[in-house]
């Protein structure tokens, strides 16, 4: 997937948070320990910094959610992750994003932070952002 392809992505997924540019891609994907899984049509971008993996960004066009494809890729990056070394994932979702969370949720990942105000929503008050955990098993 090129950088464009991701940004289309990505903006067709948050229409409320600021979409990430086709240059805040390729700035990303360029970075040691980058990973990238999924399609065009859902997709997740995380690194892995020696034994921690943290997932940056997951986006599913509208057209395809609720086909289990975030969730194959979620399950691919921790994959990917752990056989680079990582032995927990962690992210950041919003706390007003319940599909997420429930995904999360399903997938292992349990809560262990909370940002206050994090994300700055353009026609309302900011979110907090809930730091999740999951630890990966060999």
């Amino acid at each position: 997937m090129t950088p464009e392809d991701l940004a289309a992505t990505h903006a067709l997924a948050f229409d409320i948070d600021r979409p990430w540019s086709a240059h805040e891609f390729a700035s990303l994907r360029a970075q040691r320990g980058t990973l990238l899984c999924g399609d065009a049509k859902s997709f997740v971008l995380g690194r892995v910094i020696v034994d921690e993996a943290e997932i940056l960004t997951v986006a599913t066009a509208p057209d395809h959610r609720r086909q289990g494809l975030a969730r194959n890729a979620i399950a691919a990056f921790c994959n990917l992750a752990q056989g680079s070394g990582a032995a927990t994932v962690f992210l950041e979702v919003a706390a007003d994003n319940a599909a997420a969370i429930a995904l999360y949720n399903a997938l292992g990942f349990g809560q262990v932070g909370q940002r206050r105000a994090y994300y700055d929503r353009e026609n309302g008050k900011a979110v907090d952002a809930l730091v999740l955990r999951r630890t990966l098993t060999p």
